[in-house]
């Protein structure tokens, strides 16, 4: 997880007043009485404090109290507080008046929410000022509840790219502020001090009110903190995919004293870290979610000291003994003595009208966890009949008014544990469809409804819904390894004995005397793990004990070489 700031920025004073002597002396004596609690600022001008408390809302920063000179050329005090309350509505706001000013400031009192005007001077201050002060910003307190000073994110519920940086975030473990511009108040006046608007979201705020005007993700990684760029020339061990698997790799690979790094193209978890929940996982009786899991494990690795890169795209892999070397997307090459391809699977896309187009926009491949919010007190329906599928539904129900499971078989019994049918069965708002699939997506910019086909009356029924969780299958993550690394025709990869060949316990090519150990691919350093091997175990469980078993043979190949 991305370190966080413990401790929130002190709230602010600010002073406002053109006569640099009046101005020293009210920040002085502000300092002396406030210094400890509050962050004292001052401006020249009105514009000079209006440009700058700008940047201080996109900041999340806060402002307690204004005092403010009400005698300054080109913005008077009064023109100042009226366009600081449209950025800090909340604030108190005080006046610094002459005799001869005294009237308005007793009118604005009742026009421009005028909290009190003080006559100059204000000597002594024990007296004329702090009282004053004290009694404002108590009041202040009474009411302020924190600004969130993490990042924020501006963007559209149903949109592909909100939904894509949202879910990277999330996965990732790092606290964000989402704010719909459809729907939350602030998010048009936080664009507008980011000069943007609504045409060009997503639109990510730093917590330093720095704008990023639709980030790509490898830009949000490298802002956010993650690490990016490997720190060494030559690794033991290169991990691709930081799924169950390559996270236990990690785990023991590191604490085994091999230098150790893990690529991960988006965060880790993988597939696993999507589950709302895991129940049949050895040691967590009530069920542990898979971020929870992940972020555990992540955890774990980094203490033992394994190198953790996020976003790294895998792209290609050359051997050049007796080197490894993992090329990514960026243009980096990864170089390691041992590669161990833990990639994983990827849900198939559905094949229907309309999929395609509103992927993100209220179609979602195993996103539960993101978008439940989508579908309160709405419809949800979900598609597939295995356990992720059944996971998922389960977890929505908490927040869907009704959630459907569209399943092609004829029940659930032939693909779904046991454990997870019962609770279907338990859970009243979750219905399933057997023999019953998606034709249509419905919607132009969002979706809309669903056209749910029953496969043995041919009947078609239009069903409303908020959002549609995809759960039909998967494809494993090898397209980068064709032509390097042998796998079925599936593009699972092969190990140990799966290569060999009739009467031949050495796959063609192989240059070692010895056999491919059982989860070593055709080419020499090259492992693989989890649910990419060929005919694996697709539990958790298992994936995790791949992957600590991958870093004995690992060991044993480094010793050889």
């Amino acid at each position: 997880m991305i370190e966080q700031a413990v401790s929130a920025p002190k709230p602010i004073i600010y002073a406002v007043d053109d006569d640099l002597g009046v101005l020293g002396a009210v920040a002085r004596d502000l300092r002396n009485r406030y210094g400890e609690v509050y962050r004292i600022m001052r401006a020249t001008s009105g514009a000079a404090a209006l440009a700058e408390l700008g940047s201080l809302r996109l900041a999340n920063g806060t402002v307690a109290l204004f005092l403010v000179d009400q005698r300054m050329p080109n913005m008077s005090g009064l023109e100042f507080l009226a366009q600081a309350r449209e950025l800090y509505p909340d604030a108190k706001r005080v006046l610094l008046t002459a005799y001869a000013d005294s009237q308005a400031s007793i009118e604005a009192i009742n026009t421009t929410r005028l909290d009190y005007y003080l006559m100059k001077p204000w000597d002594p201050p024990e007296e004329r000022l702090y009282p004053v002060l004290n009694e404002l910003l108590d009041d202040w307190h009474a009411d302020h509840r924190p600004p969130f000073t993490g990042l924020t994110l501006i963007g559209l519920s149903y949109s592909a790219a909100s939904h894509e940086l949202r879910e990277f975030l999330g996965r990732n473990l790092v606290p964000y502020r989402w704010l719909d511009v459809e729907s939350a108040a602030d998010a048009t006046n936080l664009l507008t001090l980011a000069g943007a608007d609504a045409s060009e979201l997503p639109v990510l705020l730093l917590a330093d009110g720095t704008a990023y005007v639709k980030p790509t993700i490898a830009t949000v990684a490298e802002r956010i903190g993650l690490q990016t760029i490997a720190d060494l020339p030559l690794y033991d061990v290169v991990v691709v995919g930081a799924g169950p698997a390559g996270l236990a790799a990690a785990v023991y690979g590191a604490s085994e004293g091999l230098t150790t790094v893990l690529l991960e193209s988006d965060a880790p978890g993988g597939q696993a870290g999507t589950s709302s929940r895991i129940e049949n996982y050895l040691g967590f009786p009530s069920g542990v979610s898979g971020a929870e899991l992940s972020r555990r494990a992540t955890t774990q690795a980094r203490r033992f000291g394994a190198e953790i890169l996020t976003p790294a795209v895998a792209v290609g892999l050359r051997r050049a003994a007796p080197y490894l070397f993992v090329k990514l997307s960026d243009g980096q090459e990864v170089r390691g003595r041992t590669v161990l391809v833990t990639t994983g699977v990827a849900y198939r896309k559905l094949d229907a009208v309309g999929a395609e187009r509103l992927e993100g926009s209220g179609v979602y491949y195993g996103a539960a966890l993101t978008e439940a919010q989508l579908v309160r007190d709405g419809h949800a329906v979900v598609i597939g009949g295995g356990n992720s599928a059944g996971q998922a539904a389960v977890y929505l129900a908490r927040f869907a008014r009704q959630v459907t499971i569209l399943v092609r078989a004829s029940s659930l019994a032939s693909s779904m544990s046991h454990y997870l049918i019962k609770q279907i069965e338990e859970t009243p708002n979750i219905e399933v469809r057997p023999r019953s699939v998606a034709a249509e997506l419905i919607g132009e910019t969002r979706l809309e409804a669903v056209q749910v086909r029953n496969l043995d009356s041919g009947e078609v029924e239009a069903v409303p819904a908020a959002a549609t969780f995809v759960f039909i299958g998967a494809a494993p993550h090898t397209s980068w390894l064709t032509g390097t690394v042998l796998a079925d025709r599936q593009g699972y990869l092969l190990t140990g004995a799966d290569l060999a060949r009739a009467g031949d316990s050495r796959p063609e090519g192989w240059p070692l005397e010895r056999a491919p150990y059982w989860l070593e691919s055709s080419v020499p350093g090259v492992f693989a793990a989890g649910d990419v091997r060929h005919q694996s175990v697709k539990r958790v469980a298992s994936a995790v004990g791949e992957g600590a078993m991958a870093v004995m043979f690992i060991h044993r190949h480094l010793a050889e070489t």
